[in-house]
């Protein structure tokens, strides 16, 4: 299986540079994987697609001003972007600059002096004083928008990046990119979804900056997958075996909530028991076709970068014949792509 067989040509302008002017106002297309059929709707259109005894599952991590800018002791100009918090003053993080700097050097950013504690692989480790990493971040960091959105992050057409690239449900600060399936739900659409008997529940997987970064293997089996933060607790659990008795759906909102559940439902508690279990820890699940999913029986999600992991998960859900005529779909009806653009629902 090769990486290009989840390529596709998209023209540049179809690249979403800001969100819709209100977050329902998405397009939304509706993919039968069972029938290969799509049909067209809005995002505020939702509430008609699922049913009453429906779970939903949605990541509830929140973003961080995680990218900063600053100055090297020689004076060189550097980018800083949080990959992961470890603890209130270390972090991993990814830097660009002329020259990579020194373990043991300084790095200035702003009026706060970081230490550069070491190498993990392809990241930096930094230190932070006090008052530690978070509190910095809210201080000096900035939102840290896709390498594809070609501006910087502000207030721009009406729209802010710091409220917008954010879910509404967002809880648990550790993100430095958006759940951005997430990003199409308002608080209005969430109650009209549980007066109709819509089930919510939440899991954590913290997104890292590892997301966007190219595959650069040819085989798909030689990929090795970033890991992430997740957490899916006991009631997670709980809500998605109700959700199995009833018979209702589990619809998972994005494809990190895709990748908790079927990490939880994977881990050898959950293998010996026949039913997902809790679950804490990193993952690195890679989904591509042929795998069998065990806990998720539909999803929401934007329409994502060519050749990326993204992409072979929802081919591995949907079917890649299913996901290539999709795509070839949404570009011809000129949908947005990316992580302000529109959604569909594969059911």
């Amino acid at each position: 299986m090769k990486v290009s067989d989840f390529s596709f040509d998209l023209p540049d302008h179809l690249i979403a540079q800001y969100p819709a002017s209100e977050r329902t106002a998405s397009r939304l297309m509706h993919l039968d994987s069972a029938t290969g059929a799509i049909t067209h709707y809005r995002f505020a259109d939702l509430p008609a697609l699922v049913n009453s005894g429906d779970l939903m599952v949605f990541n509830n991590t929140r973003v961080i001003p995680a990218r900063f800018y600053g100055n090297k002791a020689s004076g060189g100009k550097v980018e800083v972007l949080l990959e992961r918090v470890l603890d209130e003053h270390q972090a991993l993080v990814q830097i660009r600059s002329s020259k990579s700097p020194k373990p043991g050097s300084n790095i200035l950013l702003g009026d706060v002096v970081v230490h550069v504690a070491g190498r993990s692989g392809a990241f930096f480790k930094l230190r932070f004083p006090a008052p530690g990493v978070l509190k910095i971040a809210e201080r000096l960091g900035e939102i840290p928008l896709p390498p594809y959105i070609n501006r910087e992050a502000g207030v721009a057409q009406g729209s802010d990046d710091a409220a917008r690239y954010q879910t509404v449900y967002a809880k648990h600060e550790g993100a430095v990119a958006a759940p951005t399936a997430g990003l199409h739900f308002d608080e209005a659409l969430l109650s009209t979804l549980a007066a109709q008997g819509v089930e919510r529940s939440e899991v954590t997987l913290h997104v890292g900056a590892g997301t966007f970064q190219p595959m650069r293997v040819d085989d798909v089996e030689d990929h090795e997958m970033h890991s992430e933060q997740i957490d899916v607790s006991q009631a997670n659990c709980d809500a998605v075996m109700r959700c199995r008795e009833k018979p209702g759906r589990v619809i998972a909102v994005g494809t990190t909530s895709v990748r908790c559940l079927e990490s939880a439902s994977g881990s050898e508690a959950a293998l010996a028991s026949h039913h997902i279990e809790p679950y804490q820890g990193d993952t690195d699940i890679f989904i591509y076709p042929g795998y069998k999913f065990k806990s998720v029986d539909a999803m929401i999600t934007n329409f994502h970068l060519s050749g990326s992991t993204l992409m072979m998960l929802v081919s591995a859900f949907a079917g890649a014949e299913n996901i290539k005529r999709a795509y070839q779909v949404a570009i011809e009806q000129e949908y947005r792509f990316f992580s302000y653009g529109d959604a569909m629902l594969i059911t």
